[in-house]
């Protein structure tokens, strides 16, 4: 069935000799994006040999495979939330795994664009955005497991979405026997972090048996366009919503995080939105997941809003190609941390601000994998090499990979001289990125309810005077653990700004036994009015040998029925503290069933205690 609604192209003012000439009207295309979760490029056409993805490899062939396509974040719901709105998730503080925040009404979501042209929506059926469920109404025509284009009016064009959860994280979670599998254990292809364990082997071929039951879904959906006659009328994207899924993968900053299949196939009625190059071919374009909305729009001839922080990467809108892609990540479930990450063609850029909490911290769900779990005991028993130990230890402050030549990012370079110029200047691309799209995730997710007074935080950041510059200065010199800055973490600690505050604190909890000297001042930050202040004062001073007085800190701050109790949580876990009072408080958490990953947090420790 073609589409009626008709769009004039936008004319460009070029000479006369090297303009091209385009129909007068263009249909709109129909447009299905067909999206998988949790998965790599583990596919026959990026040249993984061990993959089985005929239908995606023939995709491939006849559209335009992306080299170099990010997610922004490295786990589902940040990311979806970005997808939709075309606005780095860390920019609205929707950026933790999982939340439910308020949008802005300046911001959008795009299917609201594509319907006043005349677009039949649809979504089948994920939705989680990170957004208050009140204000997800009216965003698609239908969103449910019964959602399709084929429920359009004759001759409305469509836009739909598929999504299969064929490659999800889940999949591992219950061993298929060896003797099932199609793939084989004993020939898979670990990345040199990952010990060779049987359980290790065995989820990375139960892992490919799935990604090759997601490509035949993936050929089941074409088949179904060209069956009713709509293959050539249609413009298909196939993409993950980010990496994953085996141990630092999904939820981490990594190529193995954050790299994704992108698939374009474009009918030849619409070849003027052809990236400059012929079907079958390769496309090196730096692209992430927030460039998809302002595509779209590209595509179809709106214009793109003020607000959206993408770049189109197809159609008349298309930008110059992108210097850099940039991700981020925040509070994973249960656990806080803090990390962002530059990706330039050649080198990854990652600074940890929080590097004192180790890259492995216990996520209840990431546990249910037994991959996971074997190489946590493989560590304990001292079975792992320096490579594969890591996951196990503190981060630094900087890392810095040749992604080109160091594909699995294990060979840190942020500290060879060789390497200082790319250093300054990723992080320096870091830096500006943060103060240019206002990114909240600097301000701890506790305090924002006081900070914000239940506004959207994306309004906040920009009509406060917010001194985000002088929070994330705060932010990167606490990261850096250098005893030398010690009298300025004191001076932070004396801000009007609680979040400068909040860095002060943590940056004397890095240095540690060296902080010695601020005892007295954290002593006063403890009975900070915004908790995560206070909290991080207490986790300090616990260090320091002020047990006592930090453990009533942390009984209180676990009164809360609210993030303020999961970040307690997290010290508590620490830090070790196994008081009697400490576990009543616990156990009462677990069995009230407060906030989701408050219970989560709380079982582990119970776990942990025997309880």
């Amino acid at each position: 069935m073609k589409s009626i609604i008709k769009i004039t192209p936008l004319i460009f003012l070029t000479p006369l000799s090297c303009q091209q000439k385009q129909p007068q009207e263009q249909e709109l295309p129909n447009i299905l994006w067909l999206t998988s979760e949790d998965n790599s490029p583990f596919l026959g056409c990026y040249g993984d040999t061990l993959a089985t993805t005929p239908h995606l490899d023939k995709l491939a062939s006849q559209g335009f495979l992306y080299t170099h396509a990010y997610a922004n974040a490295p786990v589902s719901a940040p990311s979806r939330n970005t997808i939709i709105t075309g606005v780095y998730a860390n920019s609205a503080g929707n950026e933790n795994m999982r939340s439910t925040y308020a949008k802005s009404d300046e911001v959008r979501f795009y299917p609201q664009f594509l319907r006043e042209l005349g677009y039949y929506c649809t979504n089948n059926k994920k939705e989680d955005y990170n957004i208050l469920g009140k204000q997800l109404s009216g965003i698609w025509d239908e969103s449910s497991d019964q959602a399709h284009y084929k429920n359009r009016k004759p001759g409305q064009p469509f836009f739909a979405i598929f999504n299969t959860t064929l490659s999800h994280e889940h999949v591992i979670h219950e061993s298929i026997p060896d003797s099932e599998l199609r793939h084989d254990p004993r020939k898979m292809s670990l990345p040199p972090y990952h010990p060779r364990t049987p359980e290790m082997e065995h989820d990375w071929a139960q892992y490919y048996d799935y990604i090759e039951r997601m490509d035949a879904w993936i050929g089941e959906q074409l088949k179904e366009l060209e069956d009713n006659g709509l293959l050539e009328n249609t413009i298909v994207f196939y993409y993950a919503d980010h990496g994953g899924i085996l141990g630092r993968s999904k939820r981490y900053i990594y190529e193995s995080g954050t790299r994704v299949p992108l698939i374009v196939r474009i009918p030849d009625k619409y070849k003027h939105l052809f990236p400059n190059s012929e079907k079958g071919t390769k496309v090196d374009r730096l692209i992430s997941l927030v460039d998809l909305a302002p595509t779209l729009l590209s595509i179809t001839g709106i214009p793109k809003p003020a607000y959206m922080q993408g770049n189109a990467f197809l159609g008349p809108d298309t930008t110059e190609d992108p210097e850099y892609v940039y991700m981020f990540r925040g509070r994973m479930d249960e656990r806080y941390d803090l990390s962002r990450a530059v990706r330039d063609r050649k080198y990854r850029y990652i600074r940890n601000y929080m590097p004192h909490r180790i890259y492995g911290q216990h996520i209840d769900y990431l546990w249910k994998a037994p991959s996971l779990a074997s190489w946590e005991q493989a560590y304990l028993n001292g079975e792992c090499n320096e490579v594969q130990g890591r996951f196990w230890q503190y981060k630094p402050a900087e890392e810095l990979y040749d992604t080109e030549n160091d594909p699995w990012e294990v060979v840190n370079l942020a500290g060879k001289p060789e390497y200082g110029e790319v250093l300054e200047r990723m992080r320096r691309a870091n830096r500006e990125w943060l103060l240019e799209i206002r990114d909240a995730g600097f301000i701890p997710e506790a305090d924002r309810s006081t900070r914000t007074k239940n506004r959207a935080i994306y309004d906040y950041m920009r009509e406060e005077n917010i001194p985000l510059e002088e929070i994330v200065n705060a932010a990167e010199i606490a990261s850096e653990g250098n005893p030398e800055n010690l009298p300025l973490l004191v001076k932070f600690l004396e801000s009007d700004d609680s979040a400068i505050r909040y860095w002060g604190a943590m940056g004397l909890l890095i240095l540690g036994e060296k902080a010695r000297p601020a005892v007295p001042a954290l002593e006063k930050a403890s009975a900070d009015d915004f908790p995560n202040v206070a909290t991080v004062a207490a986790e300090a001073l616990y260090s320091l040998g002020r047990k006592e007085l930090a453990e009533q800190i942390l009984l209180d701050k676990l009164k809360n029925d609210d993030h303020t109790c999961t970040f307690a949580l997290n010290s508590v876990d620490v830090l070790g503290i196994d008081s009697k009072a400490v576990k009543d408080k616990v156990s009462e958490i677990a069995e009230k069933y407060k906030l989701q990953y408050n219970l989560s947090a709380a079982k582990w420790l119970l776990e942990k205690w025997g309880i």
